[in-house]
């Protein structure tokens, strides 16, 4: 054993190439064992193996290997670097380790098999050296000295060739997280076997607002979360791999049967361990992440699919409520190009002046004058129809089109208002909707500013409109932070569609507004026996002590009306005083209507004239339909995510 051990480190301190140490010392294990075979094998940081020697192993074995992805079920060698322990199989034939490969060595009379894997000093592994029996058999004592001794050697052999290669190296390697990058993953995804559904999946995990981050923090701040994600990810999937696509974008290769087997759980591990707080560059963030996920599923030809699936989920994911985790099912694809050409149709619109603000008027409940207006986002098509927002609300969940849409209703809402100030027409306010995607654009209240200042417009006619779903229904930190620098700007917040589903009381002690519009389901259900009375009657209650205004959306009938205005409700809109109008009729409702006195000084009510503002409520735009009291049955899905 000395004689061989010294002919190995003569071989690695004179710079003998790999290869040709590896085959020398197969040879030499060969020599002492008879009827055993050798192999080494590297593996890549990427977590690909490539075989540098196995001398008396079928050639067409080591060819089947080269490049082949790591996992559980990878042979002896494929399964020991994947599980980073010896891994020994006494009866090839029968171990479903060897499936995909039992063919090709099963004819040279090799029957069992002994891998263990090679380490390097911090712990990672790196090779596997390998003894192939031609009985089904354990090894004995001999042979795992001699074993022994060869993973020591080796690894240094492999260290000193992992320093020479390091500048090659690097070309797969992202040099900010170092993980293997984009050109490591396209070739370990596809060198993964496509035969057996359910065996791996994929994981595409999207770092969030890392551009607010970067602008708001600076890009030192952006590259150490993203080391620290990486590193988290990374030992959260162990001993699966992570790659670094670029960017802000990760993914995840899953061969571990338990975290295939759940990829919700997988998920919720990684978004958990993503989001704990983190201090970078002095600046406690906390980060979040998105991720969307496909399983290798029947049907499923090549890798490629898969990834093109865990994109789709992504992609669906980051659209309907970033923060979370989707995985993919057949039609998503549909629903994902109905939204892309939803988005295509308003950057369309956009483009040739198609989007108008129509505009619903909010009621004094006692004196049916009006105390402000809703504006409302509508698109004019090409054959002159108007069609209301919950028509195309998807297109506001990508960023740019909803960026482009915000900008067009806040340049069009500014200039009517301009128009109705120069009138004389004393109204007290607008409000305008808000999307989720607006929050994340860094730049809210300067775009809010510079579209009113243009039109010498001052900002206290001005009330943004957040829907509950964007308000917290996201867990979304981003959110509640510009709302609380929007109102120290002055501005006032009005939390729309209150009582949907995700906000609470308590959470308007830590991110106040000064405005709640109470839901339509609870309007439409108002009688004196109903409990939606009781509840109204709670929150107006709990409001007033708040100092916070109440609304109430969806009036359709005389005798909610009446029952709001008796419990204490002062203001309200919906299809009973006016559905939402042009411009030119919102005007002539103001001049009619517009109340004298300003909004905070609504009065008690003493009386409650029974009848609408018009004589008759509008009826509804082409395109609509009077469900909700407002002005079709999807403005208000469409403030969920919509622009204004």
């Amino acid at each position: 054993m000395l004689r061989f051990q010294n002919i190995i480190l003569e071989m690695i301190a004179t710079g003998v190439p790999l290869n040709v140490t590896a085959e020398r010392l197969c040879h030499e294990i060969e020599l002492l064992l008879p009827n055993v075979a050798c192999s080494v094998l590297r593996v890549e940081r990427s977590g690909l193996l490539y075989p540098l020697a196995a001398p008396s192993l079928p050639a067409i074995f080591s060819e089947l290997i080269a490049g082949t992805m790591i996992g559980p079920n990878v042979g002896s060698c494929g399964s020991a670097a994947y599980l980073g322990e010896p891994v020994i199989v006494t009866d090839i034939e029968n171990d479903p380790r060897w499936t995909g490969f039992k063919e090709h060595l099963l004819p040279s009379g090799f029957k069992a098999c002994w891998s263990v894997p090679i380490e390097n000093a911090t712990g990672a592994v790196f090779g596997t050296f390998a003894l192939y029996f031609r009985q089904k058999r354990m090894p004995n004592a001999l042979e795992e000295k001699l074993v022994s001794a060869c993973i020591h050697l080796f690894a240094i052999a492999l260290e000193q060739h992992d320093r020479a290669l390091e500048r090659e190296r690097r070309a797969s390697i992202d040099a900010l997280t170092d993980l293997p990058n984009r050109s490591s993953f396209d070739t370990a995804l596809s060198r993964l076997s496509c035969d057996e559904p359910g065996t791996w999946a994929l994981m595409v995990v999207d770092l969030d607002n890392l551009k607010t981050i970067n602008d708001t923090f600076g890009h030192q701040a952006g590259d150490e979360l993203l080391q620290k994600v990486a590193q988290r990810i990374r030992e959260n999937v162990l001993p699966d791999h992570v790659f670094r696509l670029g960017g802000d974008e990760f993914a995840v290769i899953l061969q571990e049967t338990g975290a295939v087997a759940n990829l919700d759980r997988t998920a919720s591990r990684i978004l958990d361990a993503v989001g704990s707080v983190t201090s970078c560059s002095g600046h406690m963030i906390q980060p979040r992440a998105t991720i969307g996920g496909a399983a290798l599923s029947p049907g499923d030809d090549n890798a490629e699919t898969v990834h093109r699936h865990a994109d789709f989920a992504l992609y669906h994911a980051k659209e309907t409520g970033r923060g979370g985790f989707v995985r993919y099912w057949p039609g998503i694809g549909t629903a994902i190009k109905k939204r892309i050409e939803v988005i295509q149709d308003v950057d369309c619109a956009l483009q040739e002046g198609r989007i108008e603000a129509y505009y619903q008027p909010v009621i004094r409940l006692d004196t049916r004058e009006i105390a402000g207006m809703e504006a409302l986002c509508r698109l004019r098509t090409p054959e002159g129809n108007i069609v209301s927002a919950g028509a195309f609300h998807q297109a506001t969940t990508d960023v740019d089109v909803a960026a482009k849409l915000t900008q067009g209703m806040l340049a069009l809402v500014a200039a009517d208002l301009r128009s109705w100030l120069d009138r004389g027409i004393p109204f007290q306010h607008v409000g305008i909707n808000i999307s989720s995607a607006d929050f994340h654009s860094g730049t809210l209240y300067d775009r809010i500013e510079a579209a009113f200042g243009r039109e010498n417009v001052p900002l206290k006619h001005v009330v943004l409109e957040v829907t509950e779903s964007v308000y917290l229904g996201q867990n979304d930190p981003v959110v509640a932070q510009e709302i609380k620098s929007l109102r120290a700007h002055g501005l006032r917040i009005a939390l729309d569609d209150f009582g949907t589903g995700f906000a609470s009381l308590t959470h308007l002690l830590t991110v106040p507004v000064d405005i709640i519009k109470i839901d339509k389901s609870f309007v439409s259900q108002l009688r004196l026996d109903n409990r939606s009375i009781a509840i109204i009657e709670g929150l107006l209650d709990i409001a007033r002590k708040l100092d916070i205004r109440v609304v109430a959306e969806g009036i359709e009938t005389e005798d909610q009306a009446y029952l709001l205005a008796q419990i204490g409700c002062k203001l309200g809109q919906g299809y009973l005083y006016s559905a939402a109008v042009a411009p030119e009729p919102a005007t002539e409702l103001l001049l009619n209507h517009a109340q004298r006195s300003g909004l905070d000084k609504v009065e008690s009510i003493d009386s409650l004239p029974r009848r609408p503002i018009t004589g008759q409520p509008f009826p509804p735009e082409t395109g609509t339909e009077k469900t909700n009291g407002r002005t079709g049955p999807d403005d208000t899905d469409y403030a969920a995510a919509r622009a204004v």
